[in-house]
């Protein structure tokens, strides 16, 4: 029976998505009910508050995606960079990083009559991807993916955004500011377990990380939503 070289399934490797993804999602949960929570804390009419989730939802499901492919972008201008570097000094000073490479590997617990021959092996298969990987620590994996962040933090946004507009057009009008803020601790309860399995990660400390931190951030902005939509009347 073939098998193919890494047979395990590392969960690691789903860490340039799952990053963005969790965020994303967290950010619009949080930010969408805070605000609509600040908001209805004014008595301001169901019709107003779902234009404003929306709204809140449109605008920062664009601002994560934006925001993150700037940010992943920027990453990968400097991760070329590097690579520009390499392939430079590949080209002009070769010697200088073989043996730059076999102290790599010394480093790392080999001697070096084996460490030399283990780079000049390297070196000779694929020199720029042996740097990459055992100098800068880059590979395909890690390397970053700005279109994968950005469509993942913009479309998580808005599953985290949705929520609590959704509980606008469900929940009772008379305790919507109680019930959205409890539908939201629901909802950060369900992201954590979520990214917690998707990550492998145990779920109970990342469930109430997320909880934990997710409340706090929504009650400060809350207050301030409250502050400035009472203000507003």
């Amino acid at each position: 029976m073939h098998h193919s070289i890494h047979d395990e399934a590392h969960l690691s490797n789903r860490n340039h998505w799952l990053r963005a993804a969790v965020l994303g999602a967290n950010d619009g949960l949080i930010s969408t009910a805070s605000l609509l929570v600040g908001v209805a804390a004014a008595s301001i009419s169901s019709q107003t508050l779902l234009l404003t989730g929306m709204a809140a939802l449109t605008a920062g499901a664009l601002s994560m995606a934006a925001g993150e492919y700037i940010s992943v972008s920027s990453q990968a201008d400097t991760e070329k960079a590097d690579l520009d570097k390499e392939l430079h000094e590949l080209t002009h000073n070769a010697e200088h990083e073989l043996n730059e490479l076999t102290k790599i590997y010394e480093t790392r617990g080999l001697d070096h009559v084996l460490a030399h021959q283990v780079a000049v092996a390297l070196t000779q298969h694929d020199a720029l991807e042996a740097h990459a990987r055992d100098e800068i620590g880059l590979t395909d994996l890690s390397q970053a993916k700005p279109i994968h962040a950005s469509v993942a933090s913009g479309l998580s946004f808005i599953a985290g955004a949705i929520l609590p507009i959704i509980g606008i057009l469900l929940l009772p009008v008379q305790s919507l500011v109680w019930s959205l803020s409890s539908l939201t601790i629901v909802g950060l309860a369900l992201l954590g377990i979520i990214s917690a399995r998707l990550g492998g990660a145990p779920v109970i400390p990342a469930t109430a990380r997320v909880v934990i931190w997710g409340v706090l951030a929504m009650v400060a902005t809350s207050l301030i939503g409250r502050l400035f939509g009472v203000a507003a009347l």
